[in-house]
């Protein structure tokens, strides 16, 4: 069977474009390489404007988060109650939620890698795929949306640079605490990027993102188990944190028990993210005669924060609306007219927003005035959530903070 559209990789990219696609009469084939009870390294946070675009996400199991602690590189600590809660979602939920919905909707399923044929485009236009049985699968239409380290997009435009690339790594820990509502977001100490601590409904996810290029892991490590540690030290009976700083003079017989609770229960996990360059975006392709690129693989994440669920419900979307238009070119000036502005912006604003500010880090400026203006914590609250976009974000701040 010749396919119309092959799809590789089933996460929310690659499975809402297939559903998109299957309900609309397409007849598309979806690979799902990942493996089983290996879910992808990644928060899980789903902003207030992704249900505001997919409200059927709230058929899938999430907790809601309704207020953030925020901490400095030096300590200092903010605690915002979100006007617009955003939801953390298990990514073995959410991607199996989406996979479902796919093929309930005609999707054919294959679960298994998949590798791009040497000499796979041939004269008829018939794109071929080799399964890890040997099995060839065939289709007109290929769609890379199989993350970061795609090896399809890598073929089809190139890999994304090092330096445009960010790491993230963490564990999976079950739940300690037998209530954790309040998400964690802690900005590093002399790094670009962010410590979190997001509670799902039967674990927490702890994780560092941090840029490739001057990824430590060792000390990077060091700082992810403090920043543990901290989380379960300083929450007491009514669940509210007094953050301590990133150092610690002496290790106490609680923290012993913290840690040995840790290494017997947690579970190692590490992904890259896309962070692309706004003088990247100028040039780089995501579409082109019979084929195209989603989600990561496209390299479509916020590079400020790294979130891409998003982009990737988005771009799945677009594409879909672009293929059944029969203008799949199209699909290139839809996703820079709907969300790539908002792409670009974060990417020419993530130097400044993790550089200094007033003579300290712009992230310290900002929770230092977070700590006393209730206008500087909205905001920060709506650029959690989503609501509140990149363009203008610095001088609102500043103006807001102008009034304490």
């Amino acid at each position: 069977m010749i396919y119309d559209v092959l799809i590789v990789g089933a996460g929310p990219a690659g499975s809402f474009a297939a559903e998109c696609l299957s309900r609309n009469g397409v007849s598309v084939c979806l690979f799902d390489g990942q493996a089983e009870n290996e879910p992808k390294a990644c928060g899980g946070g789903v902003t207030t404007k992704s249900f505001n675009y997919y409200p059927q996400l709230m058929h899938a199991a999430a907790r809601i988060i309704s207020s953030v602690n925020l901490h400095s590189p030096t300590g200092r600590s903010a605690y915002i109650n979100l006007n617009d809660p955003f939801a953390i979602f298990s990514r073995t939920e959410l991607d199996s939620f989406l996979c479902k919905k796919a093929n309930y909707s005609g999707t054919y399923i294959v679960q298994s890698r998949v590798r791009l044929e040497k000499f796979s485009k041939h004269d008829d236009g018939i794109w071929n795929l080799r399964a890890t049985d040997g099995s060839i699968w065939k289709g007109k239409t290929l769609v890379a949306a199989d993350g970061a380290n795609s090896s399809i997009a890598r073929h089809l435009v190139g890999a994304i640079k090092v330096e445009e690339m960010e790491v993230a790594f963490g564990f999976r820990v079950p739940l300690l605490l037998k209530d954790e509502t309040a998400a964690t977001i802690a900005f590093l100490p002399g790094y670009t990027g962010y410590a979190w601590a997001f509670p799902r409904l039967d674990h927490v996810s702890f994780g560092i993102a941090t840029a490739q290029s001057r990824f430590d892991h060792n000390a990077l490590n060091k700082l992810l188990w403090l920043f543990m540690i901290n989380h379960y030290r300083t929450l007491d009976d009514r669940g509210t944190k007094s953050w301590r700083q990133w150092h610690t003079k002496n290790e106490s017989s609680d923290d012993k028990i913290i840690i040995t609770r840790l290494e017997a229960n947690a579970k190692r996990y590490a992904a890259r993210i896309p962070g692309v360059s706004a003088r990247t975006w100028e040039t780089r392709r995501v579409a082109g005669k019979n084929w195209a690129l989603l989600g990561d693989a496209a390299g479509f994440a916020d590079s400020v924060t790294g979130e891409g669920i998003f982009y990737a419900l988005r771009s799945g979307e677009l594409f879909a609306k672009a293929y059944l238009s029969g203008d799949l070119a199209s699909y290139e000036k839809l996703w820079r007219d709907d969300f790539g502005v908002e792409l670009i912006s974060a990417a020419k604003l993530r130097n400044r927003f993790y550089g200094s500010f007033i003579g300290n880090p712009f992230t310290e400026r900002m929770i230092q005035f977070a700590r006393h203006h209730n206008g500087v914590k909205q905001t920060l609250g709506g650029l959690i959530s989503g609501e509140q976009s990149y363009a203008g974000l610095k001088r609102k701040l500043l103006m807001r903070a102008a009034k304490i």
